[in-house]
């Protein structure tokens, strides 16, 4: 008895099948062999040009994405890595970068630096440098996945979050708990007696925003005092969102006796904006951080500030990155770094006499 052989729907063919269904279309396209697709898009350098450009055209025709990322992340290594950076203008990102480049050095890699501005399309775009094979893995300092939609296999891609972790992602973190930071800091302005506090938030975006906020109002709240929306003001992490929250702040009919801001560049510009009110810090205002980047010791007063380990964090997420990129297991998936409260010259007892 004869039997029919068994035909496989597309939904039980294996990866393996489908992989060679779609190189063939490829070699079809570009007048090729399938072993000289395979070559090169594994080995490009090892191809003629003119065969290069025919095999990328038809790649490109038949929007076809090599399932190349198992074999290659065992086999072979470019010893690149991409670093994801909001902004390079952030004088925090510009510490995490540095403690990054120490590590990656120290490794024997190179790091590729990508000032995205937050953009989803530069970061994606930046991202697939790893599904090309021209880098081994990326670290993301935003809260962000660029390895969603239109990525397959996204799964072999190493990447590790640090800094604006996304919540309940898949992927490796490094992170400060923003929220006990931010509670810390309002519990000392407490303890020099302030009720008034002004909070001057990032943007509206950020998970640091978020935490710091749920920090802050923790801490009203435990001390029995009403959050007043008047004395929260929008910003972005940028000195001018800090001049500009101040002159709101100031202009209210009751102003706060302290002033907290989400980091010290905000922080910096709110001290002159305060000083330009004619008012003194901290005599007549507390004015207070986060982050303790260098310019903050610096001020005039130095400034009462969070401090974090940018470093660390870019050192951290290297190390991890590595580890994944070489099939070693990491000690932590979730690291959290400590923080210290860093006091100076810009907090004081509130003045019972304004």
């Amino acid at each position: 008895m004869h039997r029919r052989p068994a035909v496989s729907s597309p939904a039980a063919r294996s990866d393996n099948e489908v992989v060679l269904s779609n190189i063939r279309e490829v070699a079809r396209l570009a007048g090729v062999s399938v072993a000289t697709v395979s070559r090169t898009l594994k080995s490009p350098e090892r191809v003629l040009p003119e065969t290069r450009d025919k095999v990328n055209a038809a790649v490109e025709q038949a929007g076809y994405r090599p399932n190349l990322m198992a074999v290659q992340f065992r086999s072979r290594r470019t010893g690149n890595l991409v670093i994801l950076v909001p902004t390079i203008a952030n004088t925090f990102f510009a510490r995490v970068i540095s403690g990054a480049q120490q590590a990656a050095q120290a490794a024997n890699y190179r790091l590729l630096l990508c000032d995205t501005q937050g953009r989803e399309d530069i970061e994606r775009e930046f991202a697939e440098l790893v599904y090309n094979h021209q880098a081994d893995g990326v670290i993301q300092l935003r809260a962000f996945d660029p390895f969603t939609a239109p990525f397959p296999n996204a799964e072999y891609a190493p990447i590790v979050n640090a800094c604006e972790v996304i919540q309940g992602g898949r992927h490796p973190t490094i992170s400060l708990d923003n929220r006990a930071a931010a509670k810390a800091m309002t519990e000392h302005l407490l303890e020099l007696g302030h009720r008034r506090i002004g909070l001057i938030k990032g943007p509206k975006s950020s998970p640091l925003t978020r935490d710091r906020v749920a920090g802050y109002q923790d801490a009203l709240l435990e001390a029995g005092i009403d959050c007043d929306p008047a004395l929260i003001c929008h910003g972005d992490f940028s000195l001018q969102a800090g001049h500009d929250g101040a002159a709101a702040m100031l202009a209210l009919p009751e102003r706060p006796t302290a002033l907290f801001c989400e980091n010290d560049e905000m922080a910096i510009g709110a001290l002159k904006r305060i000083k330009q009110h004619g008012l003194r810090v901290p005599e007549d205002m507390s004015l207070v951080g986060f982050d303790d980047i260098p310019f903050a010791a610096y001020c005039d007063p130095p400034l009462t500030t969070i401090a974090q380990p940018a470093e660390v964090f870019g050192q951290t997420a290297v190390e991890m990155l590595i580890a994944l990129i070489e099939k070693k297991p990491l000690v932590q998936r979730h690291v959290v770094l400590p923080f210290e409260l860093t006091l100076r010259g810009s907090t004081a007892k509130v003045n019972e006499d304004l």
